[in-house]
């Protein structure tokens, strides 16, 4: 029996409600399971949730494979600071406006008087584009018949 510790949905709609379960990978979401082993709440700010983690230990330790979500909350709960730390930084990133450039306004270059008087103004000349050369006759092709 391959064995899993996921979340377990519950609550009302639209207030989410977790509780983390040991049940059989064959077992629906929502339906048997072995143990519960932890609860977790997405809507809570801060430490929010609560794990049985000798339990969980015990579990993986017999085989029992986590869910991703649940990795991370074990990962969260064993270390809270480096998870209080990379909260604070999202939340700082989130609260801080993001930079607008300033726009740039395009000054007229004025050249030198001196330089204006003396240099006659240069005008570009036409250029035309070149036609492309005669197709030859492919000698591939047979000669039509008519």
């Amino acid at each position: 029996m391959a064995v899993a510790i996921r979340l377990r949905r519950e609550g009302a709609l639209n207030r989410p409600y977790f509780k983390v379960v040991v049940a059989d990978t064959r077992s629906p979401r929502d339906g048997k399971f072995i143990e519960i082993v932890g609860t977790y709440d997405p809507k809570k700010a801060g430490q929010n949730s609560t794990l049985k983690l000798d339990r969980i230990e015990h579990w993986i330790g017999k085989g029992a494979q986590p869910s991703d979500t649940v990795r991370s909350l074990i990962k969260k709960t064993k270390n809270p600071e480096a998870a209080a730390k990379k909260a604070a930084a999202v939340a700082a990133k989130k609260a801080a406006p993001a930079p607008k450039p300033e726009p740039v306004e395009a000054e007229p270059v004025a050249a030198p008087a001196s330089a204006v008087a003396t240099e006659p103004a240069a005008t570009p000349a036409p250029t035309t584009p070149e036609p492309p050369p005669p197709a030859e006759p492919s000698e591939a092709l047979p000669p039509s018949e008519s």
